[in-house]
């Protein structure tokens, strides 16, 4: 008599967690509603009533965002020959089975993402990360997982679009592959080699295909994941992530097959969830039902868990010293939301600290941060990640006056509206299938210019929005000359797509315009300036603005009243 057995599997998957380890936003200085600490709190109730049933996840991005990542980065194990990973040590108590590197890993730069691959106790993948030299992947492909009897096979892949925004020395000797060659690739394998019992996708990808201008047909396009459940047979669940979107989706494939597709938007406030039941013959493991649920559970109703904190309140407290350390003093405060109307004290620092350091003719700059302030008085190393959120680094790169109004007419086409009437938005908005605006780009792209006086042309369609008058010092401006332009290392190499699509240069063709790099990142760089001066009085340096200016004051109420609602 054949006997039937039923098992049930939970698979509990983070993503895009930047950092937020512990309750407590370092940045902020407040208690926060996410965390790892809660997560591994619900674990561990999950484990306690059946261990051998729990799959625990992430899908990447966990090493850059609060400053207790950065500093485990780049500032901790300096001296210190016994240091882990303050990343490795919570990951490995936590007891990971598999994850996937994001983009914001690989960001960290070699020598902390290979020093990890070594300190995590769990495999780290990524199938479509080729090692330039022998084509073998970098890092673990996939990985095969036994539980409760049942053999699951997961399959790693990252964006590959690291190399439009990444310098080459932090990912010098690895290529990225399509995700769906890689796919098909692999799949082939682990079906023929491994024959799994549920195939799983850890992608750190997102949804949207059609993001930034891409197309279903775009050669390694950066939100693949959709495609390769779709159009990639074998799949049973897809975990995405990389857009901090959130997602639930159960789809039909191109071969017939439901795949379930999961994304917990990131910094630990929800995990996604995937229960897998499987009912099958016990003598010729046959089976009769595999049934797949999918939800994305809030974190906010899970308490942190006390030993989780106590095992690394340490590193917290040390942590929190570090980012109080005093920079310098503000006379004024400044916002980064009013950067998205107009000129602004907050992104013109970061205008009046590159063009200082750079001495460049041209500053390109967005607000990296789309609603923080820092008051006026003390400024501290907490408040660094407020103005400057990534570990960009600072290039120049020569373009010719006509290039550089290429590049804002790019930039404000995707920002700023076409106004047609006085209560128009300003800003540029979609609406979701909710019925809720969003920006139509995203905030960090939003890239204005320091050094020339220009307006922009709100009634003008795009192409046709900027007239840049003269640089500021009062010099002709020539659209026939060639300038020296200071820029982030994430732009320069392609970022947001205002070169490539906007002064189009080919990407191949970037390096050629590089001429230097800093060795240290655009953060550093502001603060050791910031401790320089000591006293700073922020300003807007008042060199561009949106004419006509009454449809400018319109528009900017709607498009905050916009925003508001969102």
């Amino acid at each position: 008599m054949n006997e039937k057995k039923e098992i049930t599997l939970k698979f509990i998957t983070t993503s895009d967690v930047h950092g937020a380890i512990f309750r407590y936003d370092f940045i902020e200085n407040i208690i926060t509603n996410s965390s790892l600490s809660q997560v591994y709190a619900y674990v561990k109730e999950q484990r306690d009533a059946n261990e051998d049933e729990i799959i625990l996840l992430d899908n990447g991005d966990m090493l850059q965002g609060q400053p207790i990542v950065y500093y485990s980065n780049y500032q901790y194990q300096q001296g210190k020959k016994d240091f882990t990973h303050i990343c490795a040590k919570v990951m490995n108590f936590m007891k990971y089975d598999a994850a996937t590197i994001g983009n914001h890993d690989i960001e960290a730069g070699h020598s902390v993402y290979d020093r990890l691959k070594e300190e995590y106790n769990f495999p780290w993948l990524a199938a479509n990360a080729v090692e330039s030299a022998t084509n073998k992947s970098y890092f673990k492909p996939y990985t095969i997982l036994n539980k409760g009897g049942v053999k699951i096979a997961i399959l790693g892949l990252i964006t590959p679009s690291i190399p439009n925004w990444l310098p080459e020395k932090i990912w010098k000797g690895i290529k990225f592959e399509d995700m769906l060659e890689a796919a098909d690739k692999w799949i082939k394998i682990i079906q023929k080699n491994e024959k799994p019992d549920v195939l799983v996708g850890l992608f750190h990808s997102g949804i949207n295909f059609k993001y930034n201008n891409q197309t279903e047909k775009t050669y390694k396009n950066e939100n693949a994941s959709l495609l390769v459940a779709k159009q990639i047979p074998g799949f049973d669940i897809v975990f995405a992530g990389h857009d901090h979107q959130g997602h639930n989706l159960l789809i039909d494939n191109d071969f017939g097959e439901k795949v379930l597709i999961l994304d917990p938007k990131s910094l630990a406030k929800f995990v996604s969830i995937a229960n897998v039941t499987l009912e099958f013959n016990e003598e010729n493991r046959k089976y009769i039902k595999k049934d797949i649920t999918g939800l994305n559970l809030d974190m906010n109703f899970c308490e942190a868990d006390p030993t989780f904190t106590s095992k690394f309140i340490e590193y917290k407290e040390c942590v929190k010293k570090y980012v109080a350390e005093p920079i310098a003093v503000f006379t004024r405060t400044i916002q980064s939301r009013n950067a998205m109307f107009g000129n602004t004290a907050f992104v013109d620092l970061i205008h009046r600290v590159q063009l200082n350091i750079t001495k460049a003719d041209v500053s390109f700059a967005s607000p990296l941060s789309f609603d923080t302030r820092i008051k006026r008085g003390g400024v501290f190393v907490r408040d660094m990640f407020k103005i400057y959120k990534f570990e960009n680094l600072l290039y120049t790169i020569k373009l010719t006056g006509q290039e550089i109004k290429d590049y804002l007419e790019y930039s404000y086409a995707n920002w700023f509206n076409t106004m047609q009437r006085y209560n128009d938005s300003l800003l540029s908005f979609d609406r979701n299938h909710k019925g809720e605006y969003y920006l139509r780009g995203k905030y960090y792209n939003f890239s204005s210019a320091s050094g020339i006086n220009y307006t922009v042309e709100l009634t003008a369609k795009a192409g046709n929005k900027i007239n840049i008058s003269e640089f500021t010092n009062k010099e002709p401006f020539n659209l026939e000359a060639e300038y020296i332009v200071a820029i982030n290392s994430y732009r320069a190499n392609g970022g947001g797509g205002h070169l490539i699509e906007g002064v189009k240069i080919k990407q191949e063709d970037l390096t050629k315009r590089f001429l230097t790099k800093s060795d240290k990142d655009l953060r550093t760089l502001i603060m050791n300036w910031l401790k320089e001066k000591g006293f700073i009085t922020p300003r807007p340096n008042g060199n561009w603005k949106a004419i006509p200016t009454l449809w400018w004051k319109h528009g900017r109420n709607v498009s905050m009243r916009m925003l508001s609602e969102h």
